[in-house]
């Protein structure tokens, strides 16, 4: 079993490695979509700098709280795009019928699927965020948690995308359903969950994950408690086996004719 683990993720970094050698081809394209990516994120934080000279706190969030939610928000998202990029776009292999390819390669589907594609933008996300990071001044137990924090917001991004994605082996135009959802997910996720209230902050932390991938996290940076630590976990790995579980149900569907259902 462990050599089973290791050989798969032995195939998902090499498959990351040479996504990223064949788009570093054109090297002048490649680094400008970084540098503008970090430069856009960077232009934005200008704004909460300005608003936070006219008052202390926003929504419960000093401004060195806000720098960590943009921080692991962007590194979180930027990782899941650099390693997962597939993901975000599963309904257009299913609806396609670009999924063939992938079911006759001698190694795990959903693996193959989700690291066949990088979104090199997404290095800009990752380096802007941990520079965000950086200036926070984390302590080693602060770091290390951001660390633990990068990987399970990483995770739920993926997974809650893979999620929705996989739904398309059930229901047409889920594509519109997953890009929504998703950058609504990362917009909601840039601002204090202190401002939602009721029912819309229930559904930021339990049904779009917004509080799992970043909230909870940056809370528990800022005042470490276990508790939260271990719902941040837990909800990670429900999350994960979830979304795995629907995508090889779904899986089946596709290989006893979804192709042709698509193509018509």
């Amino acid at each position: 079993m462990s050599t089973a683990v290791k050989n798969q993720l032995r195939v998902c970094l090499l498959s990351v490695k040479y996504n990223i050698m064949r788009e570093m081809v054109n090297k002048v394209t490649f680094l400008t979509n970084i540098s503008f990516m970090i430069l856009n994120n960077a232009s934005i934080l200008v704004q909460w700098f300005i608003l936070f000279r006219l008052r202390e706190d926003v929504g419960g969030y000093t401004f060195r709280e806000i720098m960590m939610l943009w921080g692991l928000t962007a590194a979180s998202y930027g990782l899941s795009h650099i390693l997962f990029a597939r993901a975000f776009s599963l309904p257009e292999l299913v609806i396609k019928g670009k999924l063939d390819a992938y079911l006759v390669q001698p190694k795990n589907v959903l693996i193959s699927v989700i690291t066949s594609s990088i979104r090199i933008s997404a290095i800009g996300d990752l380096l802007y965020g941990i520079i965000l990071m950086a200036f926070c001044r984390l302590g080693l137990r602060e770091w290390i948690l951001a660390a633990l924090f990068l990987v399970t917001g990483t995770v739920v991004f993926t997974a809650f995308s893979l999620l929705l994605g996989s739904l398309s082996f059930w229901f047409l135009r889920m594509d519109i359903l997953e890009n929504q959802t998703v950058m609504g997910m990362v917009s909601f996720a840039t601002y204090p969950d202190g401002i939602f209230q009721g029912l819309s902050r229930f559904l930021l932390y339990f049904i779009i994950p917004v509080g799992m991938a970043v909230w909870h996290p940056v809370h528990v940076l800022a005042r470490f408690d276990a508790g939260m630590l271990l719902t941040v976990l837990g909800y990670t790995a429900l999350l994960a086996g979830s979304s795995v579980a629907v995508f090889y149900r779904g899986l089946k569907r596709y290989a006893s004719g979804n192709l042709m259902g698509a193509r018509t």
